[in-house]
């Protein structure tokens, strides 16, 4: 693992250009930020149940989120499948699961470093009586982290080993986009949403990759209750991870029919 992480700091730096272009297009919290907080100051008072300091702590934490748990292992693996050079990474004595998870895994001190400093400075300055100091709901939010981050990375590596099946998996990826960032609160907190859209949002992973770790660092939950919704993310980290594994078999054995 120490050299799978290597060779993906090394990818990370020599695609300097590619990685910054993904980082830019993480930024749309900034811009629901401004959107929101001028929404708020419009109505001299709540939102909903949102002041506009509750969405500069929620858009800003969202930011640091996306960056730290983000994945874009649909595209390599669409790539790896359509071009044949999968065939290479199965030669290996190393699942490809593994080498995916380690390129992505390197990717991160680098990605906190772009966002985490300013984003920070501003969350403090701006917002740092909305963060929790309950040490339970902070080691629940850091639990959330790695959680939300084997989320992510499962629910793109079903859909990219679809590529085994289908010629469009990038159309599926879109779709999920969408999907994701209605349910997840990426464009809109999930407590602003109608009851029927929370109640199906309650039953989808995507809460548990982005609404739930930012609640929970802004004190949203009680220990009872967070401890709750961390143990249901982590049924999804198992359940995507299960069904992730069924796809590939399933997959490998229909690419090793043809030849491949």
């Amino acid at each position: 693992m120490p050299t799978l992480l290597r060779v993906g700091m090394s990818e990370t730096l020599a695609y300097r250009a590619e990685f910054v272009v993904w980082m830019l297009t993480t930024t749309l919290p900034l811009v629901m930020l401004g959107l929101w907080t001028s929404v708020a100051d419009d109505a001299q008072g709540p939102f909903g149940s949102f002041t506009s300091d509750h969405f500069v702590a929620y858009y800003l934490i969202t930011l640091i989120l996306r960056n730290i748990t983000g994945s874009w292992v649909v595209w390599q693996l669409d790539s790896d499948i359509r071009n044949g050079t999968l065939s290479m990474r199965l030669l290996r004595p190393v699942h490809p699961f593994v080498t995916y998870a380690a390129t992505h895994l390197a990717s991160v001190p680098l990605r906190g470093v772009v966002a985490l400093p300013f984003t920070a400075i501003l969350l403090l300055a701006s917002a740092r009586q909305l963060l929790t100091d309950d040490p339970v709901l902070i080691a629940v939010f850091f639990g959330s982290l790695v959680g939300a981050w084997a989320i992510t990375f499962f629910l793109q590596v079903m859909i990219g080993t679809l590529a085994f099946y289908v010629d469009k998996t990038q159309a599926l990826f879109e779709i999920y986009l969408g999907v994701f960032a209605v349910l997840s609160g990426y464009l809109i907190p999930l407590a602003m949403l109608p009851g029927w859209a929370q109640e199906i949002a309650a039953l989808a992973p995507f809460r548990y990759v982005l609404a739930f770790p930012v609640e929970t660092l802004m004190g949203l939950h009680d220990r009872a209750e967070a401890l709750r919704l961390l143990a249901v993310q982590w049924l999804f980290v198992i359940g995507t991870y299960t069904a992730s594994r069924i796809i590939w078999r399933a997959g490998i054995r229909r690419y090793e029919a043809f030849g491949s």
